[in-house]
């Protein structure tokens, strides 16, 4: 009688029925990845894959990817090499698996996404290089269920957390807990996608979760309050998302590489200037959430709007990907240590500035990056 009421499509809970069409539609887009992208010979298609949204029947493109199909530069650029430009839309909810998937069947050449998936990729000996940063990083958000009385991570102990495993947001997870003296095994962990949580949230079959800005739509949607974000931890602790190049492709092919990378500078650069504020929050909202939420989770008066576009490989990046790497290989979460060092390319990004006369557009160096930052104190 268990077995069949568990397989009886009607008593699975709504997150669950979520899950199975997230899994089905992972398929569908690993189809798209099928095929050459530029696996040996010749050059004839670039491949970029990106975190998209559907959008008015279509797909919108997360950050500077839709900049740079909005702007048309790098598709005019590259066929006048004779090279086509593709873009691959991944949801959100399976983004950083599906396209390391596409790094390591070649079907991909460059990415925007994770750091903690990029790092995960290199450890499972993915040859990946990271040429252009961008920005200053994203933050995540604790948000807890209606009615329950929860004023920080240590007063869930024992509770039900959903969190996504293996996404970028689950690194300064570990750090909260790390930074109160707890660990995962102190909650139960409902290995859950961002798409399946409102409505394990509402139904209290979980009793918090540890999201990017989705947090803050849920706290507006009444279906739960924010109790702590990264905005009061070290800048060390936000998830950066970057362009990641397929380390075959790049070295084999650097012109290509120096065109993809100049698109997104030029990309970063337009988005950078205070005139284009407006239009880059509304981007951001299409297909995802409204622009109040956006505007809110950018809100931070230690980043500058143009700094927070920034593409230089300096102290903060660098360090990032050092700890990242680090924290990832001590708590078990990768088998080897990624070497940080190897995986940063500064070449093209440096190239790019003087390309397209950018040099001095960005400071150098973040101010932040010459002194250590406090970790915060834990809250009870």
């Amino acid at each position: 009688m268990a077995s069949a009421k568990a397989g009886n499509p009607k008593s699975w809970a709504p997150w669950a029925i979520g899950a199975v069409v997230l899994v089905l539609l992972a398929g569908l887009i690993l189809f798209q990845f099928r095929g050459p992208a530029s696996a040996g010979g010749a050059v004839r298609t670039v491949t970029i894959a990106g975190i998209a949204y559907p959008y008015q029947g279509g797909q919108t493109y997360n950050g500077l990817t839709g900049v740079v199909i909005e702007q048309g530069w790098l598709k005019e650029q590259l066929a006048r090499q004779g090279v086509q430009l593709a873009f691959t839309p991944v949801p959100t909810a399976v983004g950083g698996p599906l396209i390391n998937e596409g790094f390591s069947g070649k079907r991909i050449d460059f990415a925007s996404y994770g750091d903690f998936p990029a790092i995960i990729a290199v450890s499972g000996g993915v040859p990946l290089k990271l040429v252009a940063p961008i920005g200053q990083g994203q933050n995540s958000y604790l948000v807890v269920r209606n009615g329950l009385a929860a004023r920080g991570i240590a007063d869930l102990k024992g509770k039900r957390i959903a969190l996504h495993r293996g996404r970028p947001w689950e690194l300064p997870f570990s750090k909260l807990l790390d930074a109160n003296g707890l660990k995962l095994t102190d909650f139960t962990i409902v290995n859950i996608n961002p798409a399946a949580t409102p409505a394990a949230l509402a139904s209290g079959n979980v009793d918090a979760t540890f999201l990017l800005s989705d947090g803050l739509l849920l706290e507006q949607k009444g279906m739960g309050r924010v109790i702590w974000s990264t905005k009061e931890a070290p800048a060390d602790w936000k998830m950066r998302a970057e362009l990641f190049g397929r380390g075959d492709f790049v070295d084999g092919n650097p012109a290509l590489t120096q065109l993809v990378v100049d698109a997104y500078v030029r990309a970063a650069a337009w988005s950078a200037r205070e005139e284009n504020r407006p239009a880059v929050i509304h981007d951001a909202a299409r297909g995802t959430m409204p622009e109040a939420i956006i505007a809110r989770d950018y809100a931070e008066s230690n980043v500058t709007w143009r700094e927070r576009f920034s593409p230089l490989f300096n102290a903060d990046v660098a360090g990032h990907y050092r700890s990242v790497a680090a924290y990832a290989f001590d708590r078990g979460l990768v088998r080897s240590e990624v070497d940080a060092g190897k995986l940063l390319d500064d070449r093209f990004v440096t190239q790019a500035l003087r390309n397209l006369k950018l040099d001095g557009f960005w400071t150098p160096t973040n101010a932040v990056a010459d002194k250590p930052e406090p970790v915060p104190p834990a809250r009870s």
